[in-house]
């Protein structure tokens, strides 16, 4: 005979399931979290209608954690993922991101490099056939109502240094992986410039003062309201000018133990001295940035 007890313990977790998927439910606004994954960066980002991306992904799997409490539990699909530049504590996380979700669209530069984790996430790219694309300073895509700008790197610099004919298959538009290159490997990554609303947030991986030049230079720099601190707040982070330019009204700091001092006081004396609020992974772990594309508050 069926049992009145199973029927309401049935009950009550269909109901625990039905609110959770109801509170999981895109609710209008934008969402950037900045995952505490120590060294390194990780950034999701959910825009209003539930699409979503990732920027890096660390160098470990505590990205997953922060996925888990952050995206919704039925949702294994992230639409976009960015590999802002080859260097372990960004890409490291992102080979267990691919092995557990579905990825629709992976943003890669061309440069690459020999190590084990890079050459393993760029099989995993090509074994599962997800569709990649090399980015350059004008180009942008859409995620939803978010608009993603990409102002470094710039085509002919990257031509310049890399030096190889192959490369004109990533300037006549098809997407190559694993270029190799005797520059230096932050110097060539993303910036993007993030648009919702009134809103705007600039992303720039470990690309630090060595390129800050050729960016004020080649692409038009908005004011923004959000900034993550290039290279975890190293000393040569950002120029002063290049700062004074953007006009952020905080910056975030992604770092955790490390050898080099990250965030170091000249970079935090930079940003305090121009009253900018400074936030850190390392202190606050995760930081949830929310707009409804007017106001932004951190949560």
């Amino acid at each position: 005979m069926f049992s009145r007890k199973y029927f309401f313990i049935g009950g009550f977790f269909g109901l625990v399931l039905l609110l959770v998927y109801i509170f999981s439910l895109p609710d209008g606004k934008l969402h950037v979290i900045f995952c505490d994954v120590g060294q390194g960066d990780a950034i999701y980002i959910r825009e209003a209608s539930g699409m979503d991306m990732l920027i890096d992904g660390g160098p470990n799997d505590k990205v997953l954690s922060c996925l888990g409490e952050n995206m919704p539990f039925y949702d294994r699909t992230i639409d976009v993922v960015v590999l802002s530049h080859p260097q372990k504590d960004h890409l490291q996380g992102l080979i267990s991101v691919l092995e557990r979700y579905n990825v629709r669209y992976f943003v890669i530069g061309v440069e690459g490099n020999k190590t084990e984790g890079y050459k393993k996430l760029a099989e995993q790219i090509r074994t599962k056939r997800i569709p990649y694309k090399n980015l350059f300073q004008g180009d942008y895509f859409m995620l939803g109502n978010v608009r993603m700008n990409v102002l470094w790197p710039e085509r002919r610099w990257v031509a310049e240094k890399l030096q190889q004919p192959a490369f004109a298959e990533a300037m006549a538009g098809k997407a190559v992986l694993g270029m190799a290159t005797d520059a230096n490997i932050n110097d060539f990554s993303y910036y993007l410039h993030l648009q919702y609303g009134e809103f705007d947030a600039l992303f720039t991986g470990d690309g630090d003062s060595r390129i800050q030049p050729e960016v004020m230079t080649t692409a038009g720099l908005p004011d923004v309201e959000l900034l993550k601190f290039p290279h975890h707040g190293s000393k040569t982070g950002i120029l002063p000018e290049f700062l004074d330019e953007i006009k952020p009204e905080a910056a975030v700091i992604s770092s955790g133990k490390n050898p080099w001092g990250h965030p170091t006081k000249e970079a935090l004396q930079l940003l305090s001295q121009r009253g900018i609020n400074i936030l850190r992974t390392d202190r606050e772990g995760d930081i949830e940035v929310e707009s409804d594309g007017m106001s932004w508050e951190v949560n």
